[in-house]
């Protein structure tokens, strides 16, 4: 620990009660994880003065004031696009404060602001009202109803990827050690396209396509013929396809046949992928490849990868996402017709498997890396439980 880093009372107390006790500062440093001057100084100051306080004034002088801090979060919110450097630059061209780009980021944080991605998909205003006519259209439909819609799409999952799904616990300085580095290429080693869909307490096995591009003739014959049409005869005349308003899907072929077959298909919103909850599950599909070790190191690898963690996937991640429908709707009314704040359900920090919902089973924003309080208590809880449960073992 830093000298300068401050040490609340109750440490401070903890620190002077061992040194009156006879323990060496030695031992309080090596104990406490502090520095030789840290424990000197608080104990020559209680020696003085009798008292751990810290001095009126002790400490570096806020750089910003009051002012400030709230000129830095208004032009912020006007341009959410600006960078740490340019609105250090803002604010000295207007008070004549000079101050870092990481003051600027820490002075952000206390507001409430902090730097995330945004949402690349662009709406129209067309896109817009087709989306909320369609959430205002299917906002009542019952769990019975989307029962009978199989959602369905394409996703591509390269040998090498850049994703950042894959996070390493390590120490400070340590990025660039070997055992810390992930060497890719970006784009580069191959790739798959699979195709899949999912239904309430079903889904298709997932298809994975040869080389080649995905014409109407391959969706005709490699999904149509040997998937979606089972699934039409099993789940009757009320089944519905969900699929998206690509080139391949909208093929004169394409429709001929689905026609021939009597096999609805659900008007879709164009730009609405945030809709379709097969996306949240090609995100729990990408994550179980990226923690399997040894990772994947050939096509056929990850082919097989991919299939296998596909039926591992669990169903109630799946029924819950379904269910998620209705929320999601009104989200988007809500919001008339923009980016619903509907996003991935929550993922499990050390397994990257498990999800958490709430209780009506429906899918809120969470960070797919944080863990809450909540949370946090039960994995220590749980910790503490099978410690305990060693301990019993080992004094018996």
């Amino acid at each position: 620990m830093s000298s300068q880093q401050r040490l609340d009372d109750g440490m401070r107390w903890r620190i002077v009660g061992r040194l009156e006790a006879g323990q060496s500062q030695v031992q309080i440093c090596r104990e406490f994880n502090l520095t030789p001057s840290v424990v000197c100084n608080l104990w020559k100051q209680f020696e003085d003065t009798g008292s751990i306080d810290r001095k009126p004034g002790q400490g570096h002088p806020r750089a910003t004031t009051t002012t400030e801090d709230r000129y830095l979060s208004i032009i912020v919110r006007r341009n959410r696009g600006a960078t740490a450097s340019q609105l250090s630059r803002d604010l000295y061209a207007a008070t004549g404060t000079r101050v870092s780009r990481v003051t600027v980021s820490k002075r952000l944080h206390e507001t409430g602001l902090f730097a995330r991605p945004t949402v690349c998909v662009p709406l129209t205003s067309t896109n817009r009202r087709v989306r909320l006519a369609w959430c205002r259209e299917h906002r009542d439909w019952s769990m019975d109803q989307w029962a009978t819609v199989l959602f369905t799409d394409e996703s591509r999952f390269s040998l090498n990827t850049d994703s950042r799904r894959t996070f390493i616990w390590r120490e400070r300085g340590t990025r660039y050690l070997p055992s810390n580095v992930r060497e890719i290429d970006h784009y580069g080693g191959g790739g798959l396209m699979v195709w899949a869909g999912i239904m309430l307490d079903g889904r298709t096995p997932l298809h994975v396509f040869e080389r080649g591009t995905v014409s109407g003739v391959r969706y005709r014959d490699e999904i149509l013929e040997p998937y979606v049409r089972l699934f039409r005869g099993a789940v009757g005349p009320e089944f519905i396809l969900m699929d998206y308003n690509a080139m391949p899907h909208r093929g004169l072929l394409v429709v001929e046949f689905l026609e021939s077959e009597d096999i609805r298909r659900m008007d879709w919103p164009a730009r609405s992928t945030d809709f379709n909850p097969i996306e949240h599950v090609w995100d729990a599909l990408g994550r179980a490849i990226t923690i399997r070790n040894p990772p994947s190191r050939t096509i056929q690898e990850k082919k097989t990868a991919l299939l296998n963690e596909w039926d591992q996937l669990p169903q109630e991640m799946i029924n819950c996402l379904i269910s998620s429908m209705k929320s999601r709707c009104k989200a988007c009314i809500s919001v008339k017709g923009d980016h619903t704040p509907i996003n991935h359900p929550f993922f499990c920090l050390f397994c990257n498997r498990c999800f958490i919902t709430s209780d009506s089973n429906e899918c809120y924003a969470r960070s797919s890396v944080c863990i809450t309080i909540v949370e946090w208590l039960f994995v220590l809880y749980c910790i503490n439980v099978c410690t305990y449960q060693i301990s019993l073992k080992s004094v018996q």
